[in-house]
């Protein structure tokens, strides 16, 4: 399957997409003022500890404390079970080398570790452990036994510190991993002398940015090409390239066309789609997605398609497709956490093992950790997505001010029943000359048509006259009532 990167470079801002087969399968967008955290590493203060949740808020210098568990202090998460209680560990003021495991999402801070991890081309180094670990990806154990064993010729003897072989070591030549190896160990090195000599909340070391990680760990070997269109960013890609990944160099292409790249792909359609609720299938169902803070909902419904057999096969079929697409939703709207799938109810066991397994065979295209159960009593599939990052939706969009998130408003009606209640609550506690409504265009118009004798029943009853204002500026459920 050949596969595309396209790297979109603005002044504001870094996009990258991946194409495979023509089709835009992710989206990566990091911005210049709010650089992505993950990764990075920090001389933490201790703020707070609270052995009641078994964590501590540490300062890192961001704008929010992030947060530590007990179970992320390295060495004392053994064999499943916490050794010791946080505040026999940690105490306010002290300084402790953590790293971001999490990035700041919704009203929650940076998620802390102190267990640290560098990532290179074809290793993750380790340096507080002690043993070699393999990417899960790489699923045939001899392939794996052979890589750690190849890894351990490499070692020298007295060799300090643990590794995991990520998937590219499959295709690495010697060179290749001891180039990793002096690259990593240079960095640790350069991390524990700047900690010695860091002040508190300081940044230590900072992970690649966007367009770095592309080559770092987007590039797999069926990569065809990666078209970058800034020239300035395409000669600082090749030379890190050259340095780190020979391999790599000769895929990357600069896009000097005038008509822009995303628009040229269609990727700015496709981010307008992903922004959606609603997700069209080719057969005629759809599906909604709805994100909340605590999970995403996916329901699956079979919309125009009829089918042509009978009713059990077109909620199969519908099914099946739904699958494949909400697999490749997940990837493009980056959702994590847990995720609730309502497919259409299929009776047929068959039927949903072989839903549940096309779900499962399409989602081993996201590089993202993952877990899949099979259907609940009430026929719902259960899985989980590791959140390390925003949301697409969360990434580019912002809380409606009109609705206030709830994905609804009140009706024009509902609004004029409620400037009833507050009229007249109004001319109980004032005794005004007049009252005047101010309102927008649509509850004006409700209030001058089917809901005039309402209002003219309360200006009776009150005894007050009441006039109507029409405020351009405000939406269906914004008014005023002045006194006059």
């Amino acid at each position: 399957m050949s596969k595309e990167i396209l790297v979109n470079i603005t002044p504001q801002e870094t996009r990258v997409a991946v194409i495979e087969q023509g089709v835009v399968q992710e989206l990566h967008i990091e911005r210049t003022g709010n650089l992505g955290k993950i990764g990075n590493i920090y001389n933490g203060r201790v703020s707070r500890v609270l052995p009641g949740m078994q964590s501590a808020f540490i300062d890192i210098g961001l704008d929010r404390a992030a947060f530590l568990h007990v179970a992320d202090l390295w060495g004392n998460h053994q064999g499943g079970s916490v050794d010791k209680s946080i505040d026999k560990l940690l105490h306010e003021g002290e300084s402790i080398l953590v790293q971001v495991i999490k990035d700041p999402i919704g009203t929650k801070g940076s998620r802390l570790s102190t267990q640290i991890s560098i990532a290179g081309r074809v290793l993750v180094y380790l340096p507080q452990e002690s043993n070699i670990g393999v990417s899960l990806r790489i699923e045939d154990e001899t392939e794996r036994e052979l890589l750690r064993e190849r890894l351990k010729q490499i070692l020298a003897a007295d060799e300090k510190g643990g590794y995991i072989v990520r998937t590219m070591a499959g295709t690495a030549s010697e060179h290749d991993l001891q180039t990793d190896i002096k690259y990593l160990h240079k960095q640790w090195f350069n991390i524990q002398k700047k900690f010695s000599i860091a002040s508190p909340s300081a940044l230590i070391y900072q992970d690649l940015n966007l367009s770095y990680r592309v080559l770092r760990d987007f590039v797999t070997d069926d990569t065809a090409r990666i078209l970058v269109d800034s020239h300035e960013t395409f000669q600082k890609m090749t030379t890190f390239a050259h340095d780190y990944m020979v391999n790599v160099k000769g895929r990357l292409e600069h896009y000097a066309g005038e008509r822009p790249l995303f628009d040229l792909n269609g990727v700015d359609d496709e981010i307008e789609r992903s922004l959606a609720r609603r997700v069209n299938l080719k057969s005629g169902g759809y599906l909604i997605f709805d994100q909340t803070e605590a999970l995403t909902t996916v329901d699956v419904n079979t919309g125009g398609f009829i089918g042509v057999r009978n009713f059990d096969d077109t909620i199969f079929k519908t099914n099946l497709e739904a699958a494949q697409v909400i697999a490749r939703q997940l990837r493009l709207r980056n959702l994590g956490g847990i995720i609730i799938i309502d497919f259409i109810d299929m009776e047929n066991v068959e039927h949903r093992n072989a839903v549940l397994m096309e779900l499962k065979k399409t989602l081993l295209k996201d590089r993202t950790r993952m877990t899949v159960n099979g259907f609940t009593a009430l026929g719902l599939v259960e899985m989980t997505r590791k959140r390390t990052r925003e949301s697409l939706a969360h990434t580019l969009c912002e809380p409606c001010p009109t609705c206030q998130s709830r994905g609804e408003v009140r009706t024009a009606q509902t609004m004029c029943y409620e400037i009833l209640r507050e009229l007249l609550r109004e001319s109980r506690q004032f005794d005004a000359r007049e009252f005047r409504i101010l309102a927008s265009q649509q509850v004006i118009d409700l209030f001058l048509d089917e809901e005039s004798l309402s209002l003219t029943q309360l200006g009776d009853f009150i005894a007050k006259p009441i006039s109507l204002q029409v405020e351009t500026t405000y939406v269906q459920e914004q008014y005023d009532v002045i006194l006059m």
